[in-house]
């Protein structure tokens, strides 16, 4: 499911976030040290190969909210974009700090001159943000930027299972209406 706003355009996919090939960068929800880990990360990683944690090495730690790039070494995109989403319990301002990842990854894609990019759902898998508010989040955060962007025309949400996707495309469609 696509909807576009302005001169960018936001789509819904059930998939895995590391076999995109179609976009020039893919979004990790990364830890701050940027190493492997589990669920986004570890795939992201596993997926990219060794190269890509050297390269992150210099790059950590960073904070919750901050995003970095990469190339994208063993995957089939040419950038990797690392963000860090909040842990949401733990946080004082969860949509803020949540909202500033998804600023912080247009913002490197902008830089970079990228037009296109896939993102997984930030902060929900182990970091504990309830789905369906960050779906408002993110979806909101990025459809704003609209006005914003040069390069960027096309984000993308890769949901790995059915009820994510399902939440992520009521939520564009209400948005977008």
């Amino acid at each position: 499911m696509r909807r576009t706003f302005g001169p960018l355009e936001i789509e819904c996919v059930r998939g895995d976030i590391t076999q995109q090939p179609d976009v020039d960068a893919v979004v990790n929800a990364a830890n701050a040290q940027l190493a492997p880990g589990g669920g986004v990360a570890g795939a992201i990683h596993r997926a990219a190969g060794p190269a890509l944690f050297e390269e992150c090495r210099s790059l950590a730690p960073i904070a919750t909210g901050q995003a970095v790039i990469t190339s994208g070494h063993g995957l089939p995109n040419a950038w990797c974009i690392h963000a860090l989403g909040p842990v949401y319990a733990a946080s004082a301002d969860p949509a803020g700090e949540l909202a500033s990842c998804y600023l912080e990854v247009i913002a490197r894609a902008e830089e970079n001159e990228l037009g296109s990019i896939a993102t997984p759902a930030i902060s929900t898998g182990i970091f504990g943000y309830p789905v369906e508010e960050a779906a408002e989040v993110a979806v909101h955060a990025t459809s704003k930027q609209s006005p914003h962007v040069r390069s960027l025309m096309l984000i993308r949400f890769v949901l790995w299972d059915e009820h994510d996707h399902d939440v992520h495309v009521r939520t564009l469609e209400r948005i977008a209406s």
